[in-house]
């Protein structure tokens, strides 16, 4: 396999509460050189929803969103092969460092992932007795068939953590 993808920088400040773990950026969000950048993603929906907000293609505004309801974003993926965008084509995955993410964000109480992916891989990085708690939420990518109203009554619970 011949095609190397990266993950992307963390968003994050000293304010952030909850991080939101994804897998690695699929091709659409690649060439966008944005988060959740496939158009039928629900991951900004989702978001916009929960904090009543009205939506906007604005990279940057989604953005201020994140951080100003104390939400940080990664990948559980920091380098790997891919050829197309589906989780299950990842091979030779290299792990981002989450650890290192936890030790300098301290505000951080708890990991959301987006996917079945990004779950089992935190599982492989996190110690078995971490104090912070991991919950696997549906993920937003359009392949995930279940109601998108669905994936919002369970993406609600971000809320109690914020």
């Amino acid at each position: 396999m011949q095609n190397r993808i990266s993950s992307f920088p963390p968003i994050i400040d000293q304010e952030s509460k909850i991080l939101i773990l994804g897998s690695v950026p699929g091709v659409k969000s690649l060439e966008k050189q944005e988060y959740y950048g496939h158009p039928q993603n629900k991951f900004w929906k989702i978001i916009f929803e929960l904090f009543e907000v009205d939506f906007t293609e604005n990279y940057v505004e989604k953005i201020e969103i994140l951080k100003k309801n104390k939400i940080a974003v990664w990948d559980a993926i920091d380098t790997c092969e891919r050829k197309g965008s589906l989780d299950s084509e990842i091979r030779n995955e290299e792990a981002n460092d989450i650890k290192n993410l936890l030790q300098t964000h301290p505000n951080i109480r708890a990991i959301f992932c987006n996917g079945g992916k990004s779950y089992k891989n935190l599982k492989k990085i996190l110690d078995k007795n971490s104090e912070i708690p991991a919950y696997l939420l549906p993920s937003t990518s359009p392949l995930h068939t279940i109601s998108f109203e669905k994936k919002l009554e369970e993406w609600k619970i971000l809320k109690t953590y914020l």
